[in-house]
Parts: C-alpha cells; sequence; structure tokens
C-alpha cells in the first residue's frame, strides 16, 4: 500500500514539473543593444555659474510732439476747399513715413484754427519743425503773439527750406485767421476753393516770425501752406 501512495506522489510531482515547463516555452535570443543616444538638451543654472551675454540696446525714450512742416509747393486760394487742403498734408506726410494725423493750418467758414489741436495738447507740446527743432514752445504761443525761435527755420515734407528755397518766390502763407486764430470774416477765398484774383484771403509773411500777421492777399496769390500735426504720431520714419 505504502509502495503505491509513493508511486502516485511521484506520477504527481512529475507531472507538475512537465506542465510549468509547457507554461514557460523556450527561452528568447538576446535582443541588439540600442545605440548610444545623443546628449540632451540642458538650461542654464545661474547656480552653476556661466557667462552672462552682452546687454541689450537701450530702448528709445519718445516724448510727445508735434510738427509744423510746409506742403512740397505753394498754393493759390483753390485747394478744393478745406478737405483739399487737409489731404494734402495728409498724404504728403504718409508719403514721407509720418505716423501722425496732419492738418492745414488754415481756418475756413466752420474751423477756426485755434481748435485744430486737441485742447489738452495745446498748452505743453511743443511744436517742431521736420528736423525736430522747436519753433514754439506750444501751440498756444502762436496765438498769443507767438514769434518762430530764432534761426530755426521751416520745411517743407520734402525737407526744403521755406525761406531760402526758391520754390516759394513770395515768402507768404496762408492762414485765413484772425490774430487769436479764429475765421476771418471772408478772409479764406471762400472756404478754399476760390483762386480769383477778385477775391481776398488772409495771409502771413513768414519773415515776420509770426504765423498770424494780417495782410489781406489775392487769392490768385500762390503762397505756402503749412501742416500742423495733430494727432500723436511719435513718429518720424
Amino acid at each position: 500500500m505504502v509502495k503505491v501512495l509513493v508511486s502516485v506522489r511521484f506520477l504527481l510531482v512529475s507531472f507538475y514539473i512537465c506542465v510549468q515547463n509547457e507554461l514557460k516555452g523556450e527561452v528568447g535570443s538576446p535582443g541588439l543593444k540600442g545605440e548610444k543616444g545623443e546628449p540632451g538638451g540642458g538650461y542654464y543654472d545661474p547656480r552653476y555659474g556661466g557667462s552672462h551675454g552682452a546687454p541689450g540696446v537701450p530702448g528709445m525714450l519718445v516724448f510727445p510732439q508735434l510738427h509744423l512742416i510746409a506742403l512740397n509747393s505753394p498754393q493759390t486760394g483753390s485747394m478744393r476747399g478745406i478737405r483739399g487742403a487737409d489731404f494734402l498734408c495728409f498724404t504728403q506726410a504718409q508719403a514721407i513715413g509720418m505716423k501722425g494725423t496732419f492738418r492745414a493750418f488754415l481756418s475756413a467758414r466752420l474751423q477756426d484754427l485755434h481748435s485744430v489741436v486737441r485742447r489738452a495738447d495745446r498748452d505743453h507740446l511743443p511744436i517742431l519743425n521736420l528736423k525736430d527743432e522747436v519753433l514754439f514752445d506750444n501751440w498756444d504761443a502762436i496765438f498769443n503773439d507767438g514769434r518762430m525761435k530764432d534761426n530755426v527755420p521751416i520745411y517743407s515734407f520734402d525737407g526744403k527750406n521755406v525761406l531760402s528755397d526758391g520754390t516759394w518766390p513770395e515768402k507768404m502763407m496762408w492762414h485765413g485767421s484772425t490774430s487769436t486764430g479764429q475765421q476771418h470774416v471772408d478772409g479764406f477765398c471762400e472756404t478754399w476753393r476760390v483762386g480769383d484774383r477778385a477775391l481776398n484771403g488772409m495771409a502771413s509773411a513768414l519773415q515776420s516770425g509770426s504765423l498770424l500777421q494780417q495782410s489781406s492777399s489775392s487769392c490768385s496769390s500762390s503762397y505756402a501752406v503749412l501742416c500742423i500735426e495733430n494727432s500723436l504720431g511719435h513718429s518720424k520714419r
């Protein structure tokens, strides 16, 4: 009886070992060794030193300012209205890369010259020429018997000195205003639409240094027309 039990136990153990071997399967062949990877991209940790780069270029400070610039050629009193004059100022400013908005330095039937610049900008922003030289300390100074700074010329958009260049044989400029910047009655060539010899517009001699001298001139005359920047462009090309 004992021999029978031992034989049965031996058979069971042998069967168990065979089953385990079947489940394991064959041992696979070793895999190929992978290639060595590239070094990882690190980052600079200031705790471990390292040199600093060169300092950057400092930013340019831009101060608010307004420019007063002449059209590139003289005009008669016929400028297709005040909007036509404004358009000439706008297009010539754009042509040289000026970013601000420019309007004609003129009074008209529905416009006082003094009001062309915003009230908030009238008493503190300097008025500069094309080359950023100060002509007047501020807009209000022009209407308070102000005179241009000595030896500071007015330039046209294409860089000509209006006082010395032959493009302007007569050193006069249109403004159509009273001395305080209001529209002058019948002094603006029918709102700058007429170049008739029989009509008159208000003008000023540039040599006087005053932009609002009261000189009544024939609307057929060809005079300088100035343009004032009335929005801040910080904007030289």
